[in-house]
């Protein structure tokens, strides 16, 4: 399956990918199946059942309002945050939904919205299933989905087997695993920014692929601009106070400060103003997960703000680098907290990040490679344990102490000549195996670590 670096970067709302922007995709791929498939306008009812980690923390994550909000046929690129609050109260209100806006059904959300919080599906902890039923009660199109990290969804059919719509584009330089990019890498003398460059021309052109990217940027950059800028409590519970509008007239005011250590405050200042964005369901670019999604934007702002040089080819180099690396977890491990913990959210972007920022700052492929190994080695065994069930306590903070770290894996890599004894390949394997060894409690299920020493105030 040929991944595109905009599969692991898309613009949606937060706060989760997994368990917000999934839901809404597969919402609305079950409503455009139902008018695909002709049923739709005998459809009187439709079932939505969400199962293990969506079960039981749906609701902190949003997956019950993203589920409502995709059989109304929005989707988290397009969806507008400012509007979410009318449009659910709206249909609570009302107990209909518009299915793709054009057939109103009557949805009760106390027995049509089922959050199973003790029931996993087979194929993958972040399963659904969506029944639709006719005016006589007779079942006229049922189907389960997986999300499986990142917003990425698959489906399953009727067999029980997962249906995924593999994207079977020939690229230039096939690859699923370190070893193998750092290979074409040597046999063409190119960067890896140019090796993932060279594979999005099989979808796009070159001028497409910039302006894309420094769209991405754009989103990043106003994301940390609205985080930085927004002042208030968290939603959810747990009164949880935006600190990034604080810390930035700090920093302000320390204009003049000598502290060599200064940028790394700016750094966590990015980091924190994105997360509180994504937990209070705001735009955010998924990179590659919502859960982690502060910690590429507060990087790549890092290289932009602090290193000399920096320009827009040097963006587009970075989040090409970060693409390829990521291409490696999607493809050989997982980005999914559900299935992994959040070595695999946490851990993946300050991986991808580590990487491409020893790429902008003049790293051969292998010191890339040496830096995206070091981010991942030193978040081995991360748990997902939001308390609350919401993507603040310790999502918001872990996002900005792993983008330090991945500053200081870049800076260390930069500074060795490539050669390192544990590979890339090896850490992400290691990553796989430790999220399989992981009890169940510890993957995004609020049922273990601070999820449960912390008391919800």
């Amino acid at each position: 399956m040929a991944l595109s670096v905009f599969d692991l970067f898309s613009i949606g709302i937060g706060p989760s990918s997994s368990h917000t922007v999934g839901p809404m995709r597969a919402a609305v791929m079950f409503a455009e199946r139902l008018r695909d498939d002709s049923v739709l306008p005998r459809t009187a009812r439709v079932v939505a059942q969400l199962f293990g980690s969506l079960g039981a923390t749906g609701h902190g994550h949003g997956s019950d309002k993203a589920v409502l909000l995709g059989l109304s046929g929005e989707r988290p690129e397009l969806c507008d945050p400012r509007s979410v609050t009318g449009r659910l109260e709206q249909i609570r209100r009302d107990q209909r939904v518009s299915l793709l806006g054009h057939h109103e059904i009557k949805f009760d959300e106390d027995t049509d919205l089922v959050l199973h919080r003790r029931k996993t599906l087979p194929l993958h902890p972040n399963g659904m299933t969506f029944t639709a039923y006719d005016a006589l009660g007779e079942v006229v199109s049922e189907h389960t989905y997986y999300s499986v990290g990142g917003g990425f969804v698959i489906g399953e059919g009727a067999d029980g087997e997962t249906r995924v719509v593999a994207d079977t584009t020939e690229v230039a330089h096939p690859f699923r695993t370190g070893d193998e990019l750092l290979a074409h890498c040597r046999q063409t003398g190119k960067s890896i920014a140019r090796i993932m460059l060279e594979n999005e021309l099989s979808w796009r052109t070159e001028e497409e692929v910039r302006a894309g990217l420094l769209k991405i940027w754009a989103v990043m950059k106003e994301c940390i601009g609205n985080g930085i800028s927004t002042e208030g409590i968290l939603p959810g519970g747990l009164r949880v106070r935006r600190r990034a509008p604080e810390l930035a007239q700090k920093l302000k005011l320390e204009s003049g400060s000598v502290d060599p250590l200064r940028g790394m405050d700016w750094v966590t200042l990015y980091a924190l103003a994105v997360n509180e964005e994504n937990a209070s369901g705001g735009r955010v670019v998924t990179a590659p997960t919502n859960g982690a999604a502060g910690i590429i934007p507060a990087v790549l702002h890092y290289y932009a703000d602090f290193v000399p040089g920096a320009d827009e080819d040097g963006i587009v180099r970075f989040l090409l680098t970060a693409g390829a690396i990521g291409v490696i977890y999607k493809e050989t491990a997982s980005i999914s907290g559900a299935e992994v913990g959040c070595q695999g959210e946490v851990g993946s972007a300050c991986s991808m990040a580590a990487g491409a920022m020893a790429a902008v700052m003049g790293g051969t492929p292998e010191q890339v490679e040496n830096a995206a190994e070091i981010g991942m080695e030193h978040n081995l065994g991360l748990t997902c344990d939001p308390v609350g069930g919401l993507v603040q306590i310790p999502c918001i903070e872990r996002n900005a102490i792993a983008s330090v770290k991945a500053i200081t894996a870049a800076r260390t890599a930069v500074r060795g000549d490539g050669s390192h004894v544990v590979s890339l390949d090896q850490v992400v394997k290691t990553m796989r195996e430790t999220g399989a060894d992981m009890k169940v409690k510890y993957k995004e299920t609020a049922r273990g670590g601070l999820a449960v020493n912390v008391i919800e105030c």
